[in-house]
């Protein structure tokens, strides 16, 4: 369980994200992934990042985002913690209510959700941790 464990630690800036995604999905090549998993993967992935840069970590450089990532019985494993005082995923908004639709942000969790197989989060909020089948 989690030997092939890999962990990458990134300030709080934007620019990292593509570095981090493409460095997960090169990973997964051995296990042959079709191209709708890996385009999952990849959305689930920098969206989670970029959540824990600008809403967890409030984009303050000094501040970091870990992400480990793991495969286990074919299953993908990718967890996203910031150092930010958290929140409760209950509480996010219906992107898809009335009043929601048009706003720029609140779409991230719902996507991730539907989109990845199982996801939960710690206590605090401020970690996520998703998993994907690769096959």
């Amino acid at each position: 369980m989690e030997e092939n464990k890999v962990s990458i630690e990134i300030p709080s800036e934007i620019k990292y994200i593509r570095k981090v995604s493409s460095e997960i999905l090169e990973s997964l090549s051995p296990y042959g992934p079709d191209e709708k998993r890996l385009f999952d993967i990849k959305l689930c992935a920098e969206e989670a990042i970029r959540n824990a840069i600008v809403h967890g970590n409030r984009a303050d450089k000094k501040l970091h985002v870990r992400v480990s990532y793991w495969v286990e019985k074919d299953k993908l494993n990718i967890v996203v913690e910031d150092e930010g005082p958290g929140f409760d995923p209950e509480k996010v908004p219906d992107p898809t209510e009335k009043g929601n639709m048009f706003k720029e942000s609140g779409r991230g969790v719902r996507l991730i959700r539907k989109l990845m197989d199982k996801v939960d989060f710690n206590e605090k909020g401020n970690r996520i941790r998703m998993e994907k089948a690769l096959k």
